[in-house]
């Protein structure tokens, strides 16, 4: 069957939108940290978004895209892209497409990840991490939630990636903070932001990126791509307005709470863009601006160098966003009903599923940090942690 046009391009312009993701959160990072380490992080997403192509190409889309295995994993099939072909069958568009459109997806996601060692992690021995992280941890919870494993069998609503993007990028960036100890001096001194502009300029990035990775869900140009994009915009706005506000109250609305705010909001909105009403959206987005603000004020009196806030703002983000998926999935947006239209069951199974991949992308990937950590060091020295990751790790500077 020939594919769709249409479809063909819906799919594959969101697939480039999403691409720029990875490196507008590499420049996001990248404003966020002291100068020595500003290339580094850059630099950074560009190597997750080449190795996760490679691995995606050869394994990775297999595992979570393969024949179910126990509701587990995918099976090996589609190895080297065995069988995935440029023929479309009765969904519209070629199957390769919707590997590549997903193998962006992967990318972003374990970019966000790096939030967690940030300014102080070798490169070769974290390409390791990326290596095991694909294939233990991210692999696994797409397969469970798109793939058809056992959450999407319960009947689990994730749209773009809720629990498979968000949750997990946010505890897995948890773990590793965790496992690799904070940054020589945290706590001691400040260490302010290098270039805000930057930030900014990766968030503008991401705020656009984002309308291809929700609504290029629906994988078609059709209504539910239109919801998604007005919802996806509407999350971010009123994100933006709710951190500002809160910020603003203890003191002065800096212009990274407000860019921080507009992720926080597209974060929670992520899992529901397609199930919610743009008024919805709204509430969600709210509620995730503050609720993040407030995870990243307890990150810091705890004292926790989880140094860009990946937990709090897309692991919270993300755990509230699929609960208030299974709360307000409307009949009218989506043909399912959530626990305000009196269906608790789907309200349950987002729950579980919430919790389930909260579970494991905490502990396997503190795994997988310990095992790479003691073998091969995931840290620098103290040495190459004072000249920076620019000049230890590249050998340059800005």
């Amino acid at each position: 069957m020939t594919a769709d046009s249409a479809t063909t391009v819906w799919i594959l312009v969101s697939a480039a939108l999403v691409m720029l993701m990875t490196p507008g959160v590499g420049l996001f990072y990248a404003g966020l940290v002291r100068r020595k380490n500003i290339i580094s992080m850059i630099a950074l997403s560009f190597v997750v978004l080449a190795v996760v192509s490679i691995h995606w190409m050869v394994i990775g889309y297999s595992l979570a895209f393969g024949p179910d295995i126990g509701g587990v994993i995918g099976g090996l099939n589609h190895i080297f892209l065995n069988g995935v072909g440029m023929e479309a069958g009765d969904k519209g568009y070629a199957p390769l497409a919707f590997m590549v459109f997903q193998l962006f997806f992967a990318s972003v996601t374990l970019t966000i990840v790096v939030s967690g060692a940030a300014e102080r992690v070798r490169l070769l021995p974290f390409i390791l991490f990326m290596l095991l992280w694909m294939t233990f941890v991210y692999c696994p919870l797409a397969h469970w939630a798109w793939g058809g494993g056992w959450a999407q069998s319960m009947g689990l609503l994730d749209f773009a990636g809720g629990t498979v993007v968000e949750i997990c990028s946010g505890f897995s960036a948890l773990a590793i903070a965790l496992v690799i100890g904070s940054r020589e001096g945290f706590g001691k001194y400040t260490m302010e932001p290098y270039n805000i502009p930057l930030a900014l300029m990766g968030g503008a990035l991401l705020w656009f990126g984002w309308f291809g990775f929700n609504a290029g869900s629906a994988l078609a140009a059709n209504s539910s791509a239109v919801n998604a994009f007005v919802t996806t915009n509407a999350a971010a706005a009123a994100g933006t307005l709710a951190w500002m506000g809160a910020s603003w109250y203890r003191g002065k609305p800096s212009s990274l709470g407000m860019i921080s705010g507009a992720i926080a909001g597209m974060v929670a909105v992520t899992p529901a863009a397609g199930f919610v009403t743009p008024m919805v959206a709204i509430l969600i987005g709210a509620v995730a601006g503050l609720l993040c603000y407030g995870a990243m004020l307890f990150r810091i009196r705890k004292g926790l160098d989880e140094t860009l806030d990946a937990w709090a703002v897309h692991g919270m983000g993300g755990l509230w966003g699929t609960l208030a998926t299974g709360i307000f999935a409307a009949m009218a947006v989506c043909g399912v009903s959530g626990l305000i239209e009196g269906n608790v069951h789907q309200f349950v199974v987002n729950g579980i599923a919430a919790i389930a991949a909260l579970i494991f992308s905490f502990v396997v990937t503190y795994i997988i940090a310990v095992v790479v950590n003691r073998t091969v060091g995931l840290r620098v020295t103290a040495e190459e942690e004072y000249v920076g990751t620019d000049i230890s790790q590249h050998g340059e500077r800005v």
